[in-house]
């Protein structure tokens, strides 16, 4: 059976990624930080859909501990597959935002994935075939002025990426980044209509992605044939800031 662990399954990208999954034969960890409800919600109409397969709700909070992190990848069942979709953001200058609101976007969008990797790889590499993907950002390629931090951390998954992938290449285990542009998302409703059409007029594809425009990517680099692509950062941006 194939089974993969989706964190940040709650958010609107990660919601399209576990429908595209799940219709594609995956079982699923559906991961949250905070809304368990939503998890479970989740978790019980994937699993009237395909009763065949297996949806688990579970629980992490990305501020965690070390001994957290340990505990909580100690008690998953074999995965061949993690897909970090999860992230956050603070739309401000770097001089106006507190030094724990930094720390903490660093911690959640970078530090603790890549935590989560190194305990993750003795589980993925013990299978036929497993996959890691990222969700990045353009803005990991071209960084966003009122989003510095954030823009680092996107660019810092492409760049490890690229090198983990190097690292494990031999044992069939591929690492990739999607990276979206703008995704008609909740995340984006802090933005005025008008703010939001002026982006979508900058769009050449002349609309914001959906999450099911993302989450096909991601279920591609899942695919048992995509072993040889690794490394790479995939922009779905429409054609926009590339």
């Amino acid at each position: 059976m194939k089974r993969a662990i989706i964190f940040g399954a709650t958010g609107g990208i990660g919601q399209g990624i576990c429908n595209e999954l799940a219709k594609n034969g995956w079982s699923l960890y559906v991961h949250c930080s905070q809304n368990w409800e939503k998890a479970v919600n989740l978790s019980h109409s994937l699993m009237k859909k395909y009763p065949k397969q297996d949806f688990m709700p579970i629980k992490l909070d990305f501020l965690a501990q070390d001994t957290e992190l340990k505990k909580f990848v100690n008690n998953l069942l074999p995965v061949n597959a993690a897909v970090f979709a999860h992230g956050i953001t603070d739309y401000n200058f770097l001089g106006s935002q507190s030094l724990k609101t930094i720390q903490k976007i660093i911690q959640v969008n970078l530090t603790t994935p890549l935590k989560l990797t190194h305990l993750l790889e003795t589980v993925l590499i013990r299978q036929e075939y497993s996959r890691i993907v990222f969700l990045g950002s353009v803005y990991g390629g071209q960084g966003s002025a009122m989003e510095s931090v954030y823009s680092s951390t996107k660019a810092a998954l492409s760049r490890f990426s690229q090198a983990y992938a190097r690292e494990v290449a031999s044992t069939k285990m591929t690492v990739n980044v999607v990276a979206p542009g703008a995704v008609d998302t909740p995340m984006n409703a802090m933005f005025s209509k008008e703010v939001m059409q002026e982006v979508k007029d900058e769009i050449p594809a002349n609309r914001l992605a959906k999450s099911e425009d993302v989450a096909y990517w991601v279920n591609a680099l899942l695919n048992k044939n995509s072993g040889y692509l690794t490394g790479q950062t995939i922009y779905v941006s429409g054609g926009w800031l590339i």
